[in-house]
């Protein structure tokens, strides 16, 4: 993982790759890491200004900490970096984070995608962390979350490891995680009109790929692409074709 530089100003902590153009917000999800968006950031940074802030699951006093919180809090990001428009696109809770960041300010989105989002429906780790301190237990986790279980690095597997055995960290996990499960946008999508692009594995187990026919079917500005032998990630399982996906939407949509 390359060392992204990791800016601090107020509340916020961001990286940002600079460049022109209308930026490009990437949202991670609940054990996101920067590495998960690496390949985004070294294809898009000569195009774009790629920007990540780094949302505060384990810094938000625990009664803010809900999906609506976490809207709040990318919304004053992108009015303190004063961006007049973003591309937004999120992963898994970060996607549904844009979905409702995209309702509440649609003046401010561009365009938005979702790769593997929640907000319809997840299986996720479930309402509780078993098996705490089983590492072999919590790789095997982190493997199915993909379709090529290697994609699960020692340095991705370790991370998870840690977050889970941190009492304090397990328990915002879990917060945040029944907050996105009770906060579910079925009937609240079709007043989205922003354009959308939709990137799904098609062998994703934590959002399958009918979620992703769902988003389609209730985003009436939506496209959708199924990623072949690809799980709940594919900007990492599967970079090349996802940047060129991502890559051919954004030039429509800028021209």
């Amino acid at each position: 993982m390359k060392d992204w530089n990791i800016k601090t100003e107020g509340e916020f902590k961001y990286v940002e790759t600079g460049g022109e153009g209308t930026p490009l917000v990437l949202l991670h999800g609940l054990m996101g890491a920067l590495s998960n968006f690496e390949g985004i950031i070294t294809h898009f940074q000569k195009t774009h200004n790629v920007v990540i802030p780094l949302l505060p699951i384990f810094d938000l006093p625990l009664r803010k900490l809900t999906v609506s919180g976490l809207v709040d809090y990318v919304d004053r990001f992108i009015d303190f970096k004063a961006f007049e428009q973003v591309h937004v696109l999120g992963n898994s809770l970060g996607g549904h984070i844009a979905q409702l960041y995209a309702m509440k300010r649609p003046d401010k989105v561009k365009s938005m995608t979702l790769t593997g989002s929640s907000g319809l429906f997840e299986s996720a780790m479930g309402s509780s962390f078993p098996k705490r301190g089983n590492y072999e237990y919590i790789k095997k986790k982190a493997e199915s979350v993909f379709y090529d279980p290697a994609v699960a690095t020692k340095e991705l597997v370790d991370e998870i490891f840690d977050i889970v055995n941190n009492r304090n960290k397990a328990i915002r996990i879990v917060a945040t995680a029944k907050s996105a499960v009770r906060h579910n946008l079925g009937d609240k999508l079709h007043h989205i009109k922003t354009p959308t692009l939709l990137i799904w594995g098609q062998q994703d187990e934590v959002t399958p790929a009918w979620v992703g026919e769902k988003f389609h079917e209730l985003i009436s500005t939506s496209e959708l692409h199924l990623v072949e032998k690809c799980g709940h990630a594919p900007m990492m399982e599967r970079p090349e074709e996802f940047n060129k996906i991502l890559g051919n939407f954004l030039e429509r949509i800028e021209a």
